[in-house]
């Protein structure tokens, strides 16, 4: 196969997380004839490398910008919680967490979630908050 039609199925598996055989059909109905087993084994052998090349493009000086991290209390199904929200500068939510407590242990939870989800290097270099003490507490 072309070099061409691998990155395209390798980057359309990592990027909009398309399973094999939509993959497969995909590929068929641009001519391209594959089976998605072989398809897998592509995946397999290509993502971390181009992964570990792609890393820099990535990483551009944009995204080294500070999360937002806020709480807010609302409704859901009937009951009040806290929503945990961080937002990068872009305002794309980052991720969130529903708590029924607003403290510090609720707070380190949000964090530890975040920093579980996402990569090393996408780890900003500052993380700005509204200075609610539980937030002081859980980035200490």
């Amino acid at each position: 196969f072309q070099r061409d039609i691998i990155l395209w199925a390798v980057r359309w598996y990592c990027k909009y997380g398309i399973s094999y055989r939509e993959l497969q059909e995909m590929l068929a109905e641009r001519g391209v004839n594959v089976d998605h087993s072989t398809i897998y084994r592509w995946v397999q052998r290509y993502a971390p490398e181009m992964e570990k090349r792609l890393r820099w493009y990535w990483r551009n000086p944009s995204d080294l910008c500070p999360w937002h991290m806020d709480e807010t209390y609302v409704k859901v199904n009937g009951r009040w919680a806290y929503l945990y929200r961080a937002v990068d500068s872009r305002g794309r939510t980052v991720d969130f967490y529903l708590s029924s407590r607003r403290n510090s242990k609720a707070a380190y939870r949000f964090l530890g979630k975040i920093l579980n989800n996402v990569k090393k290097w996408q780890i900003p270099r500052f993380i700005n908050t509204d200075k609610a003490p539980a937030y002081g507490r859980a980035l200490a």
